[in-house]
């Protein structure tokens, strides 16, 4: 089992540029399935998930080749309708291909989808909405048949909650179909306004991005184009935490702030210094950092996706903290492996409480998810000792060559396959 070692007490410093966001390349590569030829994407994380997307792309028929941070899908004139249970179980965000599947082909396969095990998450406002649209669906020995009768045809669609998946299915689905959708309670992730961008580029009539209200005026066809994909706001908000907790300093490149407003106000309610340009952002940690109370909400709240490195970070905080994660219901999964360092967590219902502890403990630990994963190479990072960090495969889902790149700050920190 591969694993992260890492040495405490070693402050980070210099810079570190951020890469492709990998919630919005994902989607945006399910997106050449709208249109033959050759579609290029570019500033792309080389990690695990992108790779696992590949292979489902090359199920379908696609030819899929990798640059330089770049990758090029050549789409045939028909694609395979069926994405294999094999590579599905390992990603979640492969449900996103049913919508634009059932547009292009009018039906799809899918097998029901894994990934990070974070609680429930239903697929049915997925379905729901694109039910609405004329498509039926049938669970067949573990797989999802869907079928549509001619076109897609555009509806009303209002989403109970703002479900960033439903979302994307529906954009993906919508443009191609007959007539105009309208998504209420939309998602407004930036990663969701990228996909918009790179749909309205390749012919969509899409307006309304960032906002709860979406209209989609559905076209006959779409072509294949260049984007670049949004810089990764987790990656540079889990930097700017593993600077934090060390007392370091270091300045975040190829970013964009405003997509961190709350992440950041946290860190400077805890003590932080931080400084924002139009595409950077520099952090320097306190000494030790103030307790701070934070709640995940749906964009622009603060992102689930950053609680598991703020626990991390409070964990060593004067004073108590109190979370809420209410999008998740078992997103506290990674809490067990903490207090094996020596942090005083309890946890109920949605709610944790944290009571910071002067120094952390380094010793064998298990990454649990992507975040969870990282949140413990950070506590680490500020831990007396060494920490092993086990099955980090999850981090590798979402973060390219991270030991090495916190090596590159000045981490004293390897990785053993």
């Amino acid at each position: 089992m591969p694993t992260i070692v890492v040495e405490g007490g070693h402050a980070l410093s210099g810079n570190i540029r951020v890469r492709g966001a990998k919630n919005a390349v994902l989607k945006e590569m399910v997106a050449a399935l709208l249109a033959p030829g050759r579609h290029r994407l570019t500033n792309v994380p080389r990690i695990l998930d992108v790779d696992l997307m590949a292979d489902v792309l090359r199920h379908t028929g696609c030819t899929v080749e990798f640059g330089d941070h770049e990758l090029v899908t050549v789409v045939p004139d028909e694609v395979l309708p069926v994405t294999p249970i094999e590579l599905v179980r390992k990603m979640r965000a492969s449900i996103v291909a049913l919508g634009p599947l059932l547009a292009r082909c009018g039906e799809a396969r899918i097998a029901m989808p894994g990934g990070d095990d974070l609680g429930a998450r239903p697929i049915e406002w997925h379905l729901d909405g694109l039910e609405r649209m004329g498509a039926e669906f049938e669970l067949v020995h573990g797989e999802l048949v869907g079928r549509v009768d001619g076109r897609l045809k555009g509806a009303e669609v209002e989403l109970p909650f703002p479900s960033v998946g439903a979302t994307e299915n529906l954009l993906l689905a919508g443009v191609l179909a007959e007539g105009r959708t309208t998504v209420v309670n939309a998602a407004r992730e930036p990663e969701i306004c990228d996909l918009i961008d790179l749909l309205n580029a390749m012919g969509a009539r899409i307006t309304g991005a960032g906002t709860a209200l979406v209209t989609i005026e559905g076209v006959e066809s779409l072509h294949p184009v260049e984007h670049e994909v949004i810089p990764d706001r987790l990656e540079a908000g889990t930097y700017a935490v593993a600077a934090a907790i060390t007392g370091g300093e270091v300045t975040v490149t190829d970013c964009h702030p405003a997509h961190l407003r709350m992440e950041l106000r946290k860190l400077e309610d805890s003590g932080c210094e931080v400084e924002r340009g139009e595409d950077w952002l520099r952090v320097g940690g306190p000494e030790r950092p103030a307790a701070v109370d934070f709640a995940t909400l749906p964009y622009p709240g603060f992102h689930t996706d950053m609680h598991p490195q703020m626990v991390a970070y409070l964990s060593v905080a004067d004073g108590v903290s109190v979370i809420t994660e209410n999008l998740y219901d078992a997103r506290f999964r990674y809490v067990g492996e903490l207090a094996r360092m020596g942090a005083e967590i309890s946890v109920e219902g949605p709610h944790a409480v944290i009571r910071g502890v002067e120094q952390l403990q380094g010793c064998p630990v298990l990454a649990t998810d992507i975040r969870a994963g990282a949140a413990l190479v950070i506590a680490g990072l500020r831990a007396e000792g060494v920490t092993e960090v086990g099955d980090v495969t999850h981090i590798d889902r979402g973060y390219e060559d991270f030991a090495r790149r916190l090596a590159s700050l000045g981490a004293v920190v390897e990785r053993r396959d």
